[in-house]
């Protein structure tokens, strides 16, 4: 262990002269090149910055128009939407105001074709109820004129007449 922790003069002059020497021809060979190399490192992460900023600069811009026109379109889809609930509420209205004229000219013609019915049935009531008098008339006119017979005549009409 005391040789390793023992300097010896001859070793270390050589020693310091060796990188002494290394030193020298770094210096004057490899430092040109390596302060070279590490300029164009410098310079290409330089750029990699800006144009990283640029880019980001640009999709921010981009961000913002994209955002912009996705405002507009969905102003637009609601337009949109606002003006189908309109045009649909319309046209049902007119439906609906549609629907309630035929179902009045419906009804109307329902109630005329009733009225027209009714008038027929009360004007062939009417015909039947004089044809009856004329037939009991008749009948009356060609037997004699009593009292009892009239009363029967009479009766047997009336029992004709709610039998028909």
């Amino acid at each position: 262990m005391d040789r390793l922790v023992s300097l010896n003069p001859g070793l270390l002059f050589w020693t310091v002269f060796n990188f002494l020497i290394f030193l020298f021809l770094l210096l004057k060979f490899g430092l040109k090149p390596m302060m070279k190399s590490l300029k164009s490192r410098e310079d290409s992460i330089t750029n990699s910055l800006s144009s990283a900023d640029e880019a980001n600069k640009k999709a921010q811009a981009i961000l913002v128009e994209v955002q912009a026109k996705l405002t507009e379109t969905s102003k637009e889809v609601n337009s949109m939407i606002a003006k189908g609930r309109d045009q649909a509420n319309e046209i049902i209205s007119q439906a609906k105001v549609e629907a309630e004229k035929i179902r009045q000219e419906k009804m109307e013609a329902a109630l005329k074709e009733i009225k027209s019915a009714q008038d027929a049935a009360f004007t062939s009531l009417k015909n039947e109820i004089a044809d009856m008098v004329i037939i009991a008339t008749e009948k009356v006119l060609q037997t004699k004129i009593n009292p009892e017979v009239d009363n029967e005549l009479i009766v047997k009409s009336i029992e004709q007449i709610s039998n028909n």
